[in-house]
């Protein structure tokens, strides 16, 4: 933030000996005022460094520390989705395809995906998924009858990359038992099976931990609970009240977690493999998913409401 403008102080001469003062009484006041301009300063220079301090949170990673991001050398857009259409609009079909089901997803999660029913355009420049507590056409979930359809879709097929920072402007919805992220998975998941193609988990946030967002990488040996990762919390209010833009930069040797251009908890190649084995360099592709209940953040109970709405402003991905 920029700094408060001081009025300037208008400086004393030190050898100039005041009028009608004896010259001891001069060295008193000399050392006096000496003293008031170093405290003056002192308090000073403390302001100054107070003005650009950020929260610093521990996170299980060692080279982890919370600063601003620093000025990159210039980095090119590439791909993006600004989600400009028409109101109910669904995502465009060049650029996402919907997950569908109620198989849980290897979480237990209680939503069914629908085929693009729960995820559109605005008409305002946002995307919407939208999570309800519903069941108009009889899905059938792992547990039987599902009791609530949400969205989730991905750019597999469409696009995917490696290396480079992918960003998000997301306005996360809120309750016991929202489970909202959005993150990137490896693209050969289909042929080595997860976690061997890695996930980068860009933001996830449970319901019961509305002050707290989680970035998070799986691989061989580091996933699902042992996933290597840490979070970031708000000193007041929840991630919910507003727009964040939540990213991850990664190259060939390290991955880097921020929120509104604060990095808040970056991973190493060598931490990686302290666990296991680094499995990001190769193409990853985006997902956007509004999950419900599960083993991590618990299913919703009464005081959930519904419908809960994230909203996307944009997906953006520069090199």
């Amino acid at each position: 933030m920029p700094l408060e403008e001081r009025s300037a102080m208008k400086a004393v001469p030190v050898y100039a000996r005041p009028r009608g003062y004896k010259l001891g009484q001069f060295l008193s006041i000399t050392i006096a005022l000496s003293s008031i301009l170093g405290l003056i300063a002192a308090c000073l220079q403390a302001h100054i460094i107070s003005a650009y301090e950020f929260r610093v949170y521990a996170s299980t990673d060692s080279s982890s520390q919370r600063n601003t991001i620093q000025s990159p050398s210039p980095q090119k857009l590439i791909w993006s989705d600004e989600f400009n259409g028409l109101a109910g609009k669904t995502p465009d079909a060049s650029k996402w395809s919907p997950d569908v089901g109620g198989s849980g997803w290897g979480n237990n999660q209680r939503e069914y995906d629908t085929k693009n029913k729960n995820a559109y355009q605005d008409g305002h420049g946002h995307l919407v998924l939208e999570a309800r507590k519903e069941n108009p056409a009889n899905y059938h979930c792992w547990y039987g009858p599902c009791q609530y359809t949400s969205a989730r879709i991905n750019t597999s097929g469409h696009f995917s990359f490696t290396y480079g920072r992918v960003e998000a402007r997301i306005k996360i919805p809120y309750g016991q038992g929202l489970w909202p992220a959005f993150w990137i998975l490896g693209d050969n998941v289909g042929s080595v099976g997860w976690p061997n193609s890695g996930e980068m988990d860009i933001v996830e946030n449970i319901g019961r931990e509305p002050n707290t967002i989680h970035g998070t990488v799986h691989g061989p040996n580091y996933s699902g609970s042992n996933g290597v990762g840490g979070p970031d919390k708000l000193p007041s209010g929840r991630f919910a009240d507003t727009y964040h833009i939540y990213a991850v930069a990664w190259d060939s040797s390290r991955i880097s977690f921020s929120v509104d251009g604060i990095s808040y908890f970056t991973v190493t190649k060598a931490t990686i493999e302290s666990h296991g084995k680094w499995v990001f360099d190769h193409p990853f592709f985006i997902i956007l998913n509004s999950a419900l209940g599960g083993f991590w953040p618990g299913d919703p109970n009464s005081s959930t409401v519904f419908p809960q709405k994230m909203y996307v402003d944009y997906v953006r991905v520069y090199q």
